[in-house]
């Protein structure tokens, strides 16, 4: 038997998320890696899944969690044995195959990264999708040729999990960051994390301009619609928006003026099914850029029993920085 956040919804479409004790047997056959795990996390999607606010499960009934790391117990899968200590984030875990807000998993060895040197089991799931999505923002920034000397980054959504690990990733790398955040209480917290300036995320959610006055070298997007909009209009010539969120809206109400007028590139980051060499590649760059004594600071530790609670307040908009979950 395992303990699991469990989530339930019958024939009269009656959901229930509760943490319950299931069989070993009941674990997909479709996994090939039985993994024990000693850690996972919370990100948006699994506050959605929790508290059934989006169609993100699409079979039922679902163990949540779209990350987990541990240690391999069975393998059948030729990369992995027995002890190794291995990361998953992603590949519709948590939506279509049972996840990780459970002791154990059995997942496929093609979606599982070794975890690696310099980062401890917890530390890599404090970091979480959020932590390596914002990574693949970074990557993708300077990919595009934004440097630090190109001037101010700006990070929406800041006090979020992306938001939050992009302005410690950035402010490490050398760029000066523009956090804005819908929590002036927060303001002393992000520029502890490394934000030269916060501003009222009021500036950017209101229906703005095609182009705007030019600013921002760069941008992190955690929000989309108009933030992401009024981002793109404020990006100097040249400039790279990566968006990687929803929190605001799916919509994008723009213009193609910033991209024509001022060859301002708008590079989407998709953290799900990500080719794993790119997926090595950031974990890679996390384990040696992030630091590691923020990355504390903006975590809090709950016990599995405690998810279900703390997905609620990343629903309602009240949790700050990461949720570890110490299985």
């Amino acid at each position: 038997m395992f303990k699991a956040v469990f989530l339930q919804k019958n024939e009269q479409g009656e959901f229930k998320a509760s943490v319950q004790e299931l069989d070993e047997s009941q674990l997909p056959g479709s996994g090939d890696v039985l993994v024990q795990i000693s850690h996972s996390t919370l990100n948006y999607k699994d506050g959605l899944a929790i508290c059934n606010k989006s169609p993100v499960v699409r079979q039922w009934p679902m163990v949540a969690g779209i990350d987990g790391a541990g240690t391999v117990l069975e393998s059948a899968h030729s990369g992995f044995k027995p002890g190794d200590e291995v990361i998953l984030n992603g590949f519709g875990v948590g939506e279509t195959h049972w996840g990780c807000l459970a002791e154990k998993a059995k997942l496929k060895g093609d979606w599982l990264i070794k975890r690696p040197e310099g980062l401890s089991a917890a530390q890599a799931m404090a970091i979480g999708t959020a932590g390596y999505t914002a990574m693949l923002c970074v990557l993708g920034l300077e990919k595009s040729g934004v440097k630090p000397e190109s001037g101010e980054i700006l990070v929406t959504g800041a006090t979020g999990g992306v938001g939050s690990i992009a302005i410690v990733l950035l402010n490490k790398l050398g760029y000066t960051v523009v956090a804005t955040s819908g929590k002036p209480e927060q303001t002393e917290f992000l520029k502890g994390l490394g934000a030269s300036e916060v501003l009222d995320r009021k500036l950017l959610s209101e229906p703005g301009k095609p182009l705007q006055r030019e600013r921002w070298a760069g941008v992190v997007d955690c929000v989309g619609s108009h933030t992401l909009a009024n981002a793109c209009a404020q990006t100097k010539y040249g400039g790279t928006v990566t968006a990687c969120g929803l929190a605001q809206g799916m919509d994008l109400p723009s213009s193609v003026a910033p991209f024509i007028l001022r060859g301002v590139a708008l590079k989407g980051i998709d953290s799900v099914m990500a080719p794993l060499a790119v997926r090595e590649d950031a974990w890679r760059r996390l384990a040696s850029d992030l630091d590691l004594n923020k990355l504390n600071d903006l975590t809090r530790t709950l016990s599995l029993e405690g998810a279900i609670e703390a997905a609620a307040e990343i629903m309602a908009g009240t949790n700050t920085g990461r949720v570890l979950i110490k299985i």
